[in-house]
């Protein structure tokens, strides 16, 4: 499997190329950045073979099997279906896009080619949640409530390493994705319904830095959504699983009951690592002709509601 990471140098292109070096039979042939010397440094660091700062160039190739998208949100739908259009298979990293409209044109895309096309909705794939989702789809748990938050201090546009991006981060089409599909995954429902609140835009960045979202399912489970670009303090994201039969505790890549006893998940899969593994899952789906878990088809339902928070807050 010969794989294009383009956002190679970025954050979590480095996390992907990271991951990839751990998963047997890839090979990474190329990687994209709209910075030459950055991206040919990440090349000859990496000892990858080619380098560029346009995209199609990449899709061209004939040594490029598939790509990651690991590239600003704004470019997530038109980069999609570029690779798709180019005959390789993509999994784009959360977000698929920043709009409904969008989404379902790289949905559109999918069906049309068949290729695999996998949104990196890497909760679905953190150990913690797994072990969790392994416990619903037994009948072993039913899910009565989600209580996250998500908590960040990011006053510029910065990256997850500090440096300067040139583009902005989204509280409610980037970080709420994560926990709409997540709890949308779980309860195995899209959301009746939706709505959000959010405080004053920043005068500069022109987004809201604080956000709060609550939604139902069908079935009745509820979750309750804080977000904030504003928290002085301990940065990520937290949940609280409130079910039938027990309670408990994701952070991070750890579990916990609800009275702090941590839960072993040394035997949920192969990797702690949630990019290392829906890296994994993006491969296995490519090699064994099937849709993957995260297929931007099924991810689709996220985006539905996002749009409905949306439209709540205006």
């Amino acid at each position: 499997m010969r794989i294009c990471v383009a956002g190679a140098y970025g954050a979590f292109g480095q996390k992907h190329l990271d991951a990839l070096a751990q998963i047997d039979g890839v090979t990474v042939t190329s990687v994209m950045g709209p910075t030459r010397a950055k991206i040919d440094a990440c090349a000859a660091e990496r000892g990858i073979g080619h380098a560029a700062t346009d995209l199609a160039d990449c899709l061209a190739r004939d040594d490029v099997d598939a790509v990651i998208l690991s590239t600003p949100t704004g470019l997530h739908a038109e980069q999609s279906i570029a690779c798709m259009n180019a005959g390789k298979h993509v999994l784009v990293e959360i977000p698929m896009a920043d709009n409904l409209a969008d989404s379902q044109a790289v949905v559109n895309k999918q069906r049309e080619t068949g290729l695999v096309a996998m949104a990196g909705q890497v909760r679905r794939f953190n150990p913690s949640h797994q072990w969790i989702h392994n416990k619903i789809a037994a009948g072993e748990l039913t899910l009565q409530q989600l209580d996250v938050q998500t908590y960040f201090f990011r006053r510029s546009n910065t990256n997850a390493k500090g440096e300067a991006r040139s583009w902005t981060d989204h509280l409610l089409w980037h970080h709420a994705c994560h926990t709409v599909d997540l709890f949308q995954y779980q309860t195995g429902e899209v959301c009746s319904q939706a709505h959000g609140l959010q405080g004053p835009i920043h005068p500069d960045l022109g987004i809201a830095m604080d956000m709060s979202i609550g939604m139902k399912t069908p079935s009745g489970a509820i979750c309750t959504l804080s977000l904030s670009f504003n928290n002085d303090g301990p940065l990520g994201t937290y949940f609280r699983y409130i079910c039938d039969n027990g309670t408990y505790l994701a952070r991070y890549d750890d579990l916990y009951d609800g009275y702090e006893n941590q839960i072993d998940l040394s035997d949920v899969a192969v990797s702690s690592n949630g990019i290392e593994l829906i890296d994994r899952e993006f491969i296995a789906a490519i090699r064994e002709g099937r849709a993957p878990n995260g297929c931007v088809s099924d991810v689709l339902g996220a985006m539905q509601t996002l749009d409905k928070i949306e439209q709540s807050l205006s």
